[in-house]
């Protein structure tokens, strides 16, 4: 899975365009990208927040996504860019920070991000079209809360890894439900 937007291909505007947003665009936002590449109803992109741009997955990474049966073959790591954001309906942090980082450097996109775990849990049973149902939350207002973090398997044992792509996979199912 890579960036349509990089690989110039031409979009279907009619689709929802989810961003998922974690630190190096190396785990978490990979896991999540591939988890919801895998309805092809939603256009996606991957970023970080404090990235080596070009980078390929570790082998960690890789593993943990064979581990749930998912691939994200030729990925290589970007840093948010503010098209990225301008285009998104939905920008996905996967912690906290990720979630503050749009707050101080992107406000124009803060009524549109939360982490995954708030969106898990808030977006169900809110009525209307996704922008509606987004914009209802007020999540530019929001209260950030150490429970919607997942947690950053970087520097952990390879089954740390596969334990937040199994966590990641169970979240995105919920995600992906009200995109529907």
């Amino acid at each position: 899975m890579r960036d349509e937007l990089e690989q110039g291909v031409e979009v279907d505007a009619g689709r929802h365009h989810v961003v998922f947003l974690c630190t190096g665009n190396a785990a978490r936002s990979v896991m999540a990208g591939a988890a919801l590449a895998r309805s092809g109803s939603v256009r996606i992109t991957t970023a970080g927040t404090h990235v080596v741009e070009g980078q390929p997955m570790s082998w960690r990474t890789r593993s943990a996504l064979e581990g749930v049966g998912l691939a994200a073959d030729g990925h290589r790591s970007r840093q948010i860019r503010q098209r990225d954001l301008d285009e998104a309906d939905l920008v996905v942090g996967l912690a906290r920070e990720h979630v503050e980082h749009v707050r101080r450097r992107h406000p124009s996109a803060a009524t549109r991000t939360a982490t995954l775990r708030r969106l898990c849990r808030d977006l169900p049973g809110t009525p209307g079209t996704l922008p509606d149902r987004v914009e209802a939350l007020h999540l530019d207002q929001v209260e950030l809360e150490p429970w919607e973090d997942v947690d950053d398997p970087a520097g952990g044992e390879v089954e740390d890894f596969h334990g937040c792509a199994a966590e990641i996979v169970e979240l995105v199912a919920c995600l992906e439900r009200e995109l529907a």
